[in-house]
């Protein structure tokens, strides 16, 4: 067995190694090449202040590039034994270079080694996710502009109440996202800064050059303080994890109305039959297990803020061994919610609209509030047409005008599609993603 990078002359009994360890190599995986990256803009910067020599960062930088070649193509493992993906980058270095491959952890801790790692891991998630959500935003807010006239009705307290459109709805949706948006955005800001050079949280006698590691990694700024860059580990997944979770309940409502709207007492949308599944005993069943499913995935995530809090909440400064266990949660959160996000995408979509809800006069009390707004314009009080068309409603002699006129910002005849699309953009355009690719693409050679 390999020893660990901080083991002396006492071997470590192997049911605590199997205790602490847990899942570690496994979550690395997700970190590995951001590891690989991490490293690459370190010994570049080492070189710069003396500690190493031109022709040993010539060295390192080329057998760095083939190990992130080797994890992009799915050729890296973590070995038995072996710790962390700290300590197998710098084990293979060590086997193909000798003792220069030591050199590379001059100036760091793996404290701010996996703080990087995990700034650079989330940085490109959000990328991604965003490129997810601008995907489900263009559906929704397509099928808003497709099926603008069709009205359905609207609900308060799970009571048919006044008429809205399927216009309201996809956009309601779609606008939902514009704020998830800007939470994310903030969140990537709190990510977008360089924890590296904090060491194990109070510095490093080297005279390391922080800023030229913010620049080689694109950050946009630098975690200035040694402790509070180590503070930042568990803080920063908390708060992009709440941007998820707000993706996730945004995702869970419309999974909700999807399964309600598709059942036989609504009927104000057809789920796409490959979205269904059917009963072991009743042959009439299509039932709405993937969106069910959407919704408890979604609620899943929604916990992910809390689970992270009560690991965090009650340390003190300084790391802790505690914050491994964050990384089980959230690395994976990602894949899940993107995953979520590909299959509503697809439902949404592919959804038929019932486009005669109407035509049932089970919803025609509705419309009564437009009957008292077009008493009050022909000039009666507003409190005395409610009164007339109550009364008339008790004694059964309520006569529904099934049309509206709404004009105003955002109602029924005027869903700001193009506005709400507008507020889209202009959040997607504050992410600065071409930075950290120009970095990456340089530290890569490519």
């Amino acid at each position: 067995m390999a020893s660990k990078l901080w083991e002396k002359s006492v071997e470590v009994n192997h049911d605590v190694d199997t205790y602490t360890v847990g899942r570690d190599r496994e979550m690395d995986l997700y970190l590995a090449k951001y590891d690989v990256l991490g490293s690459l803009a370190h010994i570049t910067m080492l070189e710069s202040i003396g500690l190493l020599t031109a022709d040993e960062l010539k060295t390192l930088t080329s057998a760095l590039r083939d190990i992130h070649g080797e994890i992009e193509a799915g050729q890296f493992v973590i070995e038995d034994g072996i710790e962390d993906v700290h300590s197998q980058v710098e084990l293979m270095l060590t086997r193909r270079l000798g003792d220069v491959g030591k050199k590379i952890h001059s100036g760091r801790s793996r404290n701010d080694q996996v703080l990087v790692d995990l700034r650079l891991f989330i940085r490109s998630e959000i990328e991604d996710l965003v490129h997810h959500i601008v995907m489900l935003f263009g559906t929704l807010n397509e099928q808003s502009r497709r099926y603008r006239t069709v009205l359905m009705p609207g609900y308060t307290h799970l009571q048919v109440a006044m008429p809205s459109s399927f216009g309201l709805w996809f956009g309601a949706y779609a606008e939902a996202l514009v704020d998830d948006l800007t939470v994310l955005r903030a969140a990537y800001g709190v990510t977008n800064r360089n924890p590296l050079g904090s060491a194990a949280g109070y510095g490093s006698s080297f005279p390391l050059n922080r800023t030229m590691t913010t620049e080689l990694l694109g950050f946009g700024s630098i975690d200035y303080n040694v402790v509070y860059a180590q503070m930042g580990r568990g803080k920063t997944e908390r708060i992009v994890a709440n941007a998820i979770a707000n993706v996730a309940a945004t995702i869970a409502k419309l999974a909700f109305d999807a399964c309600m709207f598709n059942s036989q007492n609504f009927g104000f949308i057809k789920l796409a039959d490959e979205f269904t599944t059917g009963s072991s005993i009743m042959p009439h069943k299509k039932n709405p297990d993937v969106f069910e499913l959407t919704r408890a995935k979604c609620n899943k995530l929604q916990a992910l803020p809390y689970e992270i809090t009560l690991i965090t909440n009650n340390l003190p400064s300084g790391y802790f061994r505690d914050l491994q266990l964050v990384k089980e949660s959230f690395l994976p959160a990602f894949g899940e919610l993107k995953s979520i996000i590909v299959m509503v995408n697809a439902m949404m979509a592919q959804v038929k609209v019932n486009e005669h809800i109407l035509d049932d006069s089970r919803y025609d009390l509705m419309f009564s509030v437009e009957e008292v707004n077009r008493r009050t314009r022909e000039g009666v009080p507003f409190r005395d047409a409610y009164k007339q068309v109550g009364l008339e409603i008790e004694a059964g002699r309520f006569s529904p005008v099934k049309e509206v006129a709404h004009t105003h910002e955002g109602s029924i005849g005027n869903p700001c599609n193009d506005e709400i699309a507008a507020l889209f953009e202009k959040e997607l355009s504050q992410f600065d993603f071409d930075t950290y690719h120009r970095a990456f693409s340089s530290l890569l050679g490519s």
